[in-house]
């Protein structure tokens, strides 16, 4: 098995660090991808404004000068929402704990499903404040967030953290890190599943690239909820079907714990993952759904109703 594992590449978490004072500051590939991913993603919002003939009636629904507001706004739901949700979803003993600990951010430990839920509650407080139709800045938002999820993937990946199942594929990686070699029944190295690319694939390259081509080239920002819904279900089914070849977390479901046993399969149970995946595929399938049951807008035919 090993001799066909790929090695993990020569590089650390941080892209540098300078040392002032007895001081050392250090850009971390991880920080790096948070803040490319929000610019990426506030330039596309940017964009689709500024195309009314996106929308429908062709006018959009916010300003830029708006977005250009709303990206604090989205900084702060995404931080503080996914250290929050990291606590609470993944470590709740830990930090219950060490409460101090809770906002040392620089130490890792961010949840895609607490920044999610901070950017829902910024962005219904925003919409609320300036009159903003939900739907419509729920599709900005799902537009604009799979470059961020591509990047996190793959500083996920640099930091060797999220790693993957035990695997004899050619592909497998041998991950650094005396947790990354604790397989059991394997003698030499272990390599896993490189689970961070197969999430940057499918939740990021793949699925942010099917949103532009529908919204760019289907007409799909005119018929409000219908991006948001391919999103949820888009990332929810994504993510519940690398969680098949991702290293459960110590929060696995299992028969031993007391949700597992009315969500236990098997000897697998549902990994946290998939659990909280399972609303957002829901929530996906119902907005898709009544998105397309309302019928094409009144516009050209480069709308869906080809689709």
């Amino acid at each position: 098995m090993m001799p066909a594992a790929l090695p993990f590449p020569k590089i650390g978490p941080d892209l540098f660090s300078i040392e002032i004072g007895g001081f050392t500051f250090a850009l971390r590939w991880y920080a790096l991808a948070y803040l490319v991913g929000i610019v990426i993603g506030w330039r596309l919002c940017v964009a689709a404004v500024q195309r009314p003939s996106l929308w429908a009636s062709e006018t959009a629904p916010l300003t830029k000068e708006q977005i250009d507001e709303f990206l604090t706004w989205i900084v702060f739901g995404v931080i503080v929402g996914g250290r929050l949700g990291f606590v609470l979803f993944y470590k709740p003993a830990h930090y219950l704990a060490n409460p101090l600990e809770i906002p040392m951010v620089w130490q890792g430990g961010m949840s895609f499903h607490g920044g999610f839920m901070g950017v829902v509650v910024a962005g219904l407080v925003f919409c609320q404040r300036h009159r903003i139709p939900l739907l419509a800045m729920a599709d900005l938002l799902a537009l604009a967030t799979p470059p961020g999820l591509l990047l996190g993937r793959l500083a996920n990946f640099i930091n060797s953290e999220l790693w993957g199942r035990p695997t004899d594929l050619p592909w497998g990686v041998v991950f650094p890190g005396n947790a990354a070699q604790s397989c059991d029944g394997i003698t030499g190295l272990c390599a896993r599943h490189p689970s961070q690319i197969y999430e940057a694939l499918l939740e990021g390259l793949l699925l942010g690239s099917l949103l532009l081509f529908l919204a760019w080239r289907r007409g799909a920002l005119k018929r409000p909820g219908l991006v948001t819904g391919v999103f949820l279900a888009g990332y929810g089914g994504s993510r519940a079907f690398v969680e098949l070849f991702r290293q459960p977390d110590t929060q696995f479901v299992t028969v031993d714990n007391p949700i597992g046993h009315a969500l236990h399969f098997g000897n697998w149970g549902l990994t946290m993952g998939q659990i909280l995946s399972l609303p957002m595929i829901v929530v996906g399938i119902i907005l898709f759904w009544r998105a397309v049951a309302a019928g094409p807008p009144s516009v050209t035919g480069s709308d869906l109703r080809d689709a």
